[in-house]
């Protein structure tokens, strides 16, 4: 059986917000958080917090939502985030 992928949202220190994909959120959280496997972009923004996951059955799904996701002003991510809790 295949594990399912995720599109993910953090938000930054600096209250910016990094998009990814991943199949283990808590995993890659840590290394956005801890490591230097964390994206460039957010080791510069650290501590960022999850606000926003969405599963999809594979990588190829969740890799089209994300540059869908990442096309969006920022008023209507935040919309979406919210809308999701």
């Amino acid at each position: 059986m295949m594990k399912p992928w995720y599109l993910y949202v953090v938000q930054c220190n600096d209250l910016s917000l990094y998009t990814g994909v991943t199949t283990d959120t808590d995993r890659r959280i840590r290394e956005h958080n801890e490591s230097p496997r964390g994206a460039k972009y957010t080791r510069a923004r650290r501590p960022v917090t999850l606000v926003y996951k969405r599963r999809y059955p594979n990588k190829g799904e969740a890799m089209r939502a994300e540059h869908e996701f990442k096309k969006l002003m920022r008023t209507t991510k935040l919309e979406i985030i919210e809308n999701s809790s």
